[in-house]
Parts: C-alpha cells; structure tokens; sequence
C-alpha cells in the first residue's frame, strides 16, 4: 500500500511519497497552504492511489500542541472526510532541522527539498515501526 506523508507548516505544506510496498518515504513536493490544499491533496491521493496518510504531530517543549497543530489537525479531519482514509500522526522533532542539513549551501532548492524531505523522514519513521 502507497501512503502519503505530510509536513503540515503554515506557508507550505510538504509531501512525501512511499514506495508500493510502504516500506519507505521519498520526498515528493511541496504545495502552498491555501484554498486549494484540500483539493490538490485528494487529487494526489486519488492519481497515486494512497491507501494510508501520516502526518507529522508537532509539539512544544512542554509536550502539548503547539500552534501549527490547530489547522493540521482540521485539515486531518477534512482529508479523512473527503478520502475516507484515517490520517495517522508520527511524532516529529526537528524533522526539518535534519532535512535541511542535506541541502546546506543549496541555494536555489532551499525550501522545496527542505519541506518535501521532512515529509519523507516523518513517514519513513512511521512506516519503520507499523
């Protein structure tokens, strides 16, 4: 089964494609966060035909939510009601922190690999251990 991994962030949203056999994540894209998320994400679900959806779970230093949490998790709830997927959430910590030190000194990609890499790290972490 394809999953889908997201790294839900206020501006951008990047994504990250498994293999067929849900073994491993591989950075995808990045979309912007605006009217059109929703859409372009059940687009993608239904072209590449995802059967399962992670999103990363974003907390403070306290442990609790912290504010991107919010509309990540509304947006959990429409893409669950629009696909009829559940949308898994893996733990992630400073996932684009590690993503961006394989793009240090890249200019020109920056952001793009830097988001769509996060995304692939959150999933392939939540494919490792289910």
């Amino acid at each position: 089964m394809r999953y889908l991994g997201i790294d839900f962030g206020t501006k951008r949203v990047g994504l990250a494609l498994s293999d067929e056999a849900g073994a491993m994540g591989f950075p995808h894209s990045i979309v912007p966060n605006d009217s059109r998320l929703l859409d372009e994400l059940t687009a993608l679900i239904e072209r590449e035909k995802v059967g399962g959806i992670v999103m990363g779970e974003s907390r403070n230093s306290n442990g609790d939510d912290n504010a991107v949490m919010k509309p990540a998790r509304e947006l959990a709830k429409d893409l669950e009601a629009a696909t009829g997927l559940p949308v898994h959430f893996e733990f992630e910590a400073f996932t684009t922190q590690e993503a961006s030190r394989d793009f240090e000194g890249e200019r020109r990609t920056g952001k793009f690999l830097v988001d769509a890499s996060a995304a692939a790290i959150i999933l392939t972490s939540y494919l490792s251990h289910n």
